[in-house]
């Protein structure tokens, strides 16, 4: 289906109200790009920031599950509330201290990436039926590569992560300004 089709589904109602939610979020991502691109080291804070509330929030929630789930076995409530316990102090720690929270953030991610490039070379190894072996295995590897990248230069692959991001924000918003469903005839 084109997009063409999507938007004879429109109704005619509605299509203002598409239009100008597209034109919104379209002058919304371009000013954010721009905003990335302009201050990247407040943008970097705000994600430092926010990225110690997640951590807050998920601790808080893993506590929660830890006293609330009485139905799992006392291991694993002890498990999630040491989990969550842990959490929460690295979410305070980051909030406090930005710069140690984006190291966290890119050390996540990288070791992320190294079992997802593992997962990847494993499952070629074994056979797995759900993509091409060769495209496991190049995955694989450019897995593990970008992981320890992320691990050995985080700041540089978190400054790149930004650039990269807000570029491609600005380039999707504007595209889709192209993509607005044409207006009613009245």
């Amino acid at each position: 289906m084109t997009l063409a089709d999507y938007a004879k589904q429109i109704p005619d109602e509605l299509t203002g109200a598409v239009r100008t939610t597209v034109i919104v979020t379209a002058i919304v991502g371009i000013v954010l790009g721009i905003i990335a691109l302009v201050w990247p080291g407040a943008t970097l804070l705000v994600i430092a920031i926010l990225f110690g509330i997640a951590l807050i929030a998920t601790g808080v929630f893993r506590l929660y599950q830890a006293f609330a789930a009485s139905l799992l076995p006392a291991g694993w409530r002890v498990f999630l509330g040491v989990l969550g316990a842990l959490i929460l102090i690295a979410g305070v720690i980051a909030l406090f201290n930005p710069a140690e929270s984006l190291w966290l953030l890119a050390v996540f991610i990288g070791i992320g990436w190294i079992f997802q490039g593992i997962g990847d070379v494993i499952a070629a190894a074994s056979g797995s039926a759900h993509a091409p072996r060769w495209l496991l295995i190049v995955s694989g590897i450019i897995s593990i590569l970008a992981g320890i990248v992320m691990l050995f230069l985080p700041g540089l692959a978190i400054s790149t992560f930004l650039w990269v991001a807000a570029i491609l924000l600005i380039a999707i918003s504007i595209a889709s300004l192209f993509t607005l469903p044409k207006k009613v005839a009245a």
